[in-house]
């Protein structure tokens, strides 16, 4: 996996943020930030993560993959491209009306198929990667 520092020059790289974010939710949240991160990774050994719109773990291949972000009641993961992306699992739950981005959120007790959210990923630096191919 490669790093990628944030957009703001600081020298904390955007890993660590991304460590001190999920060491500071000590709740379900923090738990879920770290798998999801987990499977993003397992997934695309090449992802890079970053930390962009002043604190959003950010995992991009070739562009945006999805953001990770984390509210009181879900831990929301938003494909920049999820409208093109197959879901055969039905794991997006949230964005659904718009023509581009689509979110899975995740809430307190949720099981994350891991397989699934793998493939999603896979699909997306796919789609990414073909993009960007002459």
């Amino acid at each position: 996996m490669k790093q990628a520092d944030d957009k703001s020059g600081d020298a904390a790289s955007a890993s660590a943020l991304i460590d001190a974010r999920i060491a500071e939710l000590t709740d379900w949240r923090g738990t879920a930030l770290a798998k999801v991160r987990a499977i993003i990774r397992q997934a695309d050994p090449d992802v890079v993560e970053t930390w962009k719109w002043r604190g959003v773990p950010v995992w991009e291949h070739a562009g945006i993959l999805c953001t990770g972000e984390t509210y009181k009641s879900a831990v929301k993961l938003t494909f920049a491209k999820g409208a093109s992306l197959p879901d055969p699992a039905g794991l997006f739950n949230a964005s659904l009306d718009g023509n581009t981005r689509r979110a899975i959120d995740i809430h307190e007790g949720d099981a994350i198929d891991e397989a699934a959210l793998a493939a999603l990923i896979r699909a997306a630096v796919a789609l990414n990667t073909a993009g960007k191919k002459k």
